[in-house]
């Protein structure tokens, strides 16, 4: 005997955020939240139920503690001695928005639909 399947008919809706002045962790946590569903009586954690999340003035974020001093970016190119560190303060002044979105991404959940999440995070530039 099998089992009915039921399409879910998933409503997303558009959240705007100002980050001016705002600390980024905490900024980031509401945004994970809506980003992942969990604000939805309908949450399920299998499906991608999130909602579309738009961001402005990214350039203001502030970072808390010494973390502007303190906290690097790594990348490795795959050779020996091919470790790159990239100090968050530089980062912040180049793409600030690239800050934010990793952010947010490290606190989706680790699965396969967090790529799909974060693609409805957006930017507006001003």
């Amino acid at each position: 005997m099998t089992k009915a399947r039921t399409k879910i008919k998933i409503e997303r809706e558009h959240h705007h955020f100002d980050a001016s002045g705002k600390i980024a962790g905490r900024l980031a946590t509401p945004i994970a939240i809506l980003l992942m569903g969990k604000h939805k009586v309908s949450y399920q954690p299998h499906l991608d139920m999130g909602d579309f999340v738009e961001v402005e003035n990214v350039s203001k974020l502030k970072l808390s503690g010494k973390k502007a001093e303190q906290k690097y970016y790594y990348r490795a190119s795959g050779y020996p001695g091919g470790l790159k560190k990239i100090p968050i303060s530089r980062l912040l002044k180049e793409k600030p928005q690239e800050v934010f979105r990793k952010t947010v991404f490290c606190m989706l959940p680790k699965n396969k639909l967090r790529k799909e999440m974060i693609k409805r995070l957006t930017f507006k530039i001003k």
